[in-house]
This record gives C-alpha cells, structure tokens and sequence, in this order.
C-alpha cells in the first residue's frame, strides 16, 4: 500500500482535509512538519521515515521550495516538483512562462530600481498594479493611481533590507467585474473553477482577505487556456488563477503552487481533498 506524507509547517484546512479524507479512504498517511527534518549530503532515503510520495504544503515559500530540493536528491518523488515550486512561487518567473508559451496574460514590466520602475509607468500611464514577485495572499500588493503614491510605496521599498523589494513587477491594471477565477488542477483535469469576489472595502479578491466564493462554469476557453497555462509550468497539483478583461477575455495572472482551497471546497461539488489524494496515489506508477 502506498504511503502518502504531508509536509506542512501550519496546519490549515486543506492539510486537515487531505489527512481525514485519506484515512476515510483507507491510505496510510502521516502529517510531519517540515521544520523538523534535517538533510545531509550523506544522507539516504531510508534514513527519513516519510512514506512513498510526499505532498508539500509548507507554508513558507523558500522552506517548501528547498527542502523539496532535498528531498528529490534522497530520491522522494515530491508533489509539487521543485521546478514547478520555483517558478510559481516567484511571480517574475511565473510570466515570463507563461508568455514563452503563449499564453494570454496580463502586461507585466520587470524593473530593478525605482527609476526604473517609474520610468516603465511613465512608458505606460496610471493605474498599475505593483507586486511582490514572492509572496501570497494579496501582501504587498498595491494599486498605484498617481505619482506620488507610486514615489512614495517606491522610497519604502528602497530602504527594505529585502533585496527582493528592489525588484518591481509591474502589471497593467485589467478592467474586469469585481471577481477573478480560482481553477484548481489536479494533474490533466481542471476539477473545480470558482469565481472569488472581493470582499466590501477591498479590491482584492483572495478569500484570505474576506472574498466570496461561488462556481464558475467550466467552458472550453477556460478549460484549454488553464491547461496549457498548468503544462507550461510543470503541471502537478495547482491553483490557476484568472481575469476576465472586458477586451481580450481570460488572462492567466498567477499560478499557486500549494493551491490554498478551502473557499472553493465551500462551494464546489467536487470533493478536492480526494481528488489530490487520488493523483498522488497514481505518482509511483507513472
């Protein structure tokens, strides 16, 4: 029998949903926390009791991406892989993937100084959106509608100690409803599709802000814009997310890589926690 592991550094829902729903089904499946395990170069895989596949869900991007690094070098087939974790944990990286194999997205300038970065809006005119190129839940996002807001979020990022702030994604702001679309894909399928609204007060639509969920219906545009968007970057267990620009339809703007879906289970009929139990499962035999 298979023996599933879940990786986590915080316990959320969908670490608990994985684990009660595997047990249901019979799997043999043990939670460890990642900030337990320590790795050598001389290390081997026997020498760490962490079953047959693992599910990372650590929290913290650069603890998750790392020890999944470590871990592929034991010889643990990891869901996600490290690539997919390094390109959609960093927004920059995430883009430039998407628009190499020509799927539809927001506009995105990539700057690396201040002067840069407002040299780039000077080129293409307020709103913009401004983003940390790491990071979830809507932190550090902000919407820049003058130069001096836009100077002043700019002089904050210079003076961090954080050399990942003096790196500006800039994207264009798209008119779309108040709402964008969470897919969820589990290896080929796309087994759920909500649309998140933002909550009262908040132009953000991330359900850790407050967002409403409800379905979305899977067309054939979403479906075949959100494959080819999860097969550029390596596929696995992903959250797709998208907007509905009023003139060129969906864009693919980020690409989760440990898909946060408690709001989507609030409303779906799929049972997600299953469905990601089910495909790690099948992992050895491919």
């Amino acid at each position: 029998m298979v023996e599933l592991c879940v990786l986590y550094d915080k316990v959320r829902f969908e670490e608990k949903s994985i684990y009660d729903k595997a047990l249901k089904k019979g799997i043999k499946i043990q939670m460890t926390d990642a900030k337990n395990i320590t790795v050598t170069t001389d290390s081997k895989r026997k020498e760490l009791a962490l079953g047959d596949v693992i599910l990372q869900r650590s929290i913290s991007h650069f603890r998750g991406l790392y020890l999944t690094s470590c871990l592929e070098f034991l010889g643990f087939p990891v869901i996600n892989k490290f690539k997919v974790g390094e390109t959609c944990g960093n927004k920059l990286l995430t883009s430039l993937t998407l628009a190499k194999h020509k799927v539809p997205t927001p506009k995105t300038h990539f700057a690396f100084s201040s002067a840069g970065a407002m040299e780039a809006i000077d080129g293409t005119g307020f709103p913009v959106v401004l983003k940390p190129i790491i990071g979830s839940w809507g932190r550090g996002v902000f919407p820049l509608r003058d130069d001096e807001v836009a100077n002043m979020i700019f002089e904050m990022r210079e003076e961090d100690d954080n050399p990942l702030g003096r790196i500006y994604y800039i994207q264009e702001m798209i008119q779309r409803p108040p709402r964008d679309i969470r897919c969820i894909v589990v290896g080929d399928d796309i087994i759920a599709a909500v649309y998140r609204y933002s909550a009262q007060n908040e132009w953000r639509t991330n359900v850790a802000r407050g967002g409403k969920t409800e379905n979305a219906p899977i067309t054939n545009e979403l479906e075949e814009i959100v494959s080819r968007a999860a097969k550029a970057v390596g596929g696995g267990v992903l959250g797709v997310d998208l907007m509905e620009d009023q003139q060129r339809g969906l864009l693919v703007h980020e690409i989760n890589n440990t898909v946060e879906f408690r709001g989507a289970s609030n409303v779906s009929t799929v049972d997600i926690a299953s469905a990601i139990i089910d495909y790690s499962v099948t992992v050895l035999k491919r």
